[in-house]
């Protein structure tokens, strides 16, 4: 099969989930796609149901690991050759899809969908956080990836499997350092990400804050203790 699953990881979504989802499937016929309800307490599922869309709800909230690993588990047991991490917040732009493939059949492992390829980043302290996060993977790994946080990743059909089958694998920066480090061919492409209009995210400041700690904290101390999994 040569063909894309999109993974659509939904908690509380309800404000954004048929923008997102409705968008995909009338302009990008040529996608699957599955959505993924971590355990809502919203009307998200209610509203992909009443939709007939393909979902798989979870009983409870396993955050977004859990989430996109169900996502893998789905694509790996369905033989597909890629698999996509496509927000349900409304960030991420479908258009970039396609180009993402077509840089995957070049024969890469994962592409990341990078708005810092070709522009700078921004003076916060959330980019600040991201270029630490860009400095510890090159300084771990000799590879350079402009935008450590973005969650618009498209994974081959041998990471599918990565995924799938590890216990510990949250498409997460410190996963993609470690899959690097691990012989993984990485490559980004420019996409530009619109902002969250409705609902709200989990990475306030002080979450944000933690987040960059804990990922730098992996990135440059414990994935050099971590074991493959080689089921």
């Amino acid at each position: 099969m040569d063909k894309v699953l999109v993974v659509i990881p939904a908690y509380n979504e309800a404000l954004n989930i048929e923008r997102v989802v409705g968008d995909v499937i009338t302009n990008y016929p040529m996608f699957d796609y599955v959505i993924i309800n971590d355990g809502s307490t919203d009307q998200t599922a209610d509203i992909c149901r009443k939709h007939g869309w393909k979902i798989i709800d979870l009983p409870m909230n396993l955050g977004l690991a859990g989430a996109f690993q169900t996502g893998l588990k789905y694509a790996h047991r369905r033989g597909y050759r890629y698999a996509i991490q496509f927000d349900g917040d409304g960030q991420h732009r479908p258009e970039y899809i396609l180009p993402m493939k077509e840089k995957m059949d070049e024969g890469y492992d994962i592409v990341i969908g990078s708005r810092f390829i070709t522009g700078k980043k921004p003076h916060s302290m959330r980019m600040f956080g991201s270029r630490l996060l860009s400095g510890s993977i090159w300084f771990t790994t000799g590879v350079k990836v402009s935008d450590p946080t973005s969650g618009m990743r498209m994974f081959s059909r041998k990471m599918i499997k990565e995924f799938a089958d590890g216990l510990n694998y949250g498409p997460e920066p410190d996963t993609i350092s470690y899959l690097i480090s691990q012989g993984a061919k990485v490559a980004e492409i420019p996409v530009i990400m619109d902002e969250r209009i409705l609902g709200e995210s989990y990475l306030n400041p002080v979450n944000a804050a933690r987040y960059m700690g804990k990922m730098l904290f992996s990135i440059l101390l414990v994935q050099s203790f971590r074991i493959r999994d080689r089921r």
